[in-house]
């Protein structure tokens, strides 16, 4: 593997300051970022990409390969859930299975955002549409993480509203407020990117340094978790992103889709919700600890992907998309 591609994604500001933030709670500073700001800064990021998304994605239109990307990233969002939940019964009750399946089914806007300012950083062209592969792959899983619990358990006291979890699965912050951002970059198009561009792109960089910050002071509170999951986990949490984004590449190379689209669509297929499932699990597996979904996204795959992660699976794409 070309060493110089992670060097050269280590030594982007937005990673380095992530770097920062562990760092701090490492040595115990007092280095704290107000509860709002994180989330608000988290916002200000979906709402960029998503209508950075739309814009883009009307230039290109809805050709046949958005077409099958978008169906791929569905596929991939229903398969990830179903054979890692059989991985992890072998350690884990079906609760904390389900739970940790879903998580790893859906997706990490951050870490797309990440690879996103990685391949521009190269000058690697992505296209637009991508997004709304993003926003496609968020909900599936946990629809999915559901039903495996309500086909492996036979407890009758388990009650819960679908209509609850559908609201949840699909109209959820982060969901609502990056399609609607497509939607809305869609409608306006080019016009309405010379109105924001000062606003949605001038700032995004600062805000994704800002933001990664944070994510190094939350993900390196989390590692003690860690303690009580044991080697299985943390090799679940390393491993399975390799496995997946290896089949999201064969599924990339198959549908002929270009480089930096192949790397986007890997980095989805590879990393793990930390925000929008955890919060619907919370609400529908009460059964499940949260401090091993949690844990495990957050302080393992989370640092793994944007560290190593993706300039791994952009050597894959050099090597085999020659």
């Amino acid at each position: 593997m070309d060493v110089s591609l992670i060097i050269s994604n280590i030594l982007n500001p937005p990673i380095l300051f992530f770097f920062l933030g562990m760092t701090a709670v490492f040595v115990k500073s007092d280095l704290e970022i107000p509860a709002p700001i994180p989330k608000l800064f988290s916002l200000y990021l979906l709402f960029a990409i998503g209508f950075k998304g739309g814009v883009e994605l009307i230039k290109s239109g809805i050709t046949q390969e958005v077409v099958l990307t978008l169906a791929a990233a569905m596929f991939m969002a229903c398969l990830v859930p179903i054979y890692t939940f059989f991985i992890l019964k072998l350690k884990l009750d079906t609760y904390d299975a389900a739970a940790i399946a879903a998580t790893y089914g859906s997706i990490s806007a951050v870490t797309f955002i990440t690879a996103s300012a990685f391949l521009t950083e190269l000058g690697i062209h992505f296209d637009g549409y991508m997004v709304a592969a993003l926003a496609l792959m968020e909900s599936p899983a946990i629809i999915v993480g559901l039903i495996l619990v309500n086909l492996f358990t036979v407890d009758e006291k388990r009650d819960f509203s679908w209509p609850e979890v559908l609201q949840e699965a699909f109209l959820n912050s982060s969901v609502f407020l990056l399609v609607g951002s497509l939607l809305i970059g869609f409608l306006t198009g080019e016009h309405g990117w010379k109105v924001l561009e000062p606003f949605t792109q001038g700032l995004f960089y600062g805000v994704l340094t800002f933001f990664l910050l944070d994510m190094g002071l939350v993900a390196a509170r989390r590692i003690k978790d860690l303690q009580k999951t044991g080697v299985f986990l943390v090799l679940f949490a390393i491993l399975i992103p390799i496995v997946n984004a290896g089949i999201g590449l064969a599924i990339a190379k198959f549908i002929s889709l270009p480089p930096g689209d192949s790397l986007l669509f890997a980095v989805l297929c590879a990393s793990a919700s930390y925000i929008a499932v955890p919060a619907a699990m919370r609400l529908t597996v009460p059964e499940a600890n949260p401090s091993l979904y949690v844990s495990t996204a957050l302080a393992v795959t989370f640092p793994f992907n944007i560290i190593v992660g993706i300039p791994l699976y952009l050597y894959g794409i050099n090597l085999f998309w020659r």
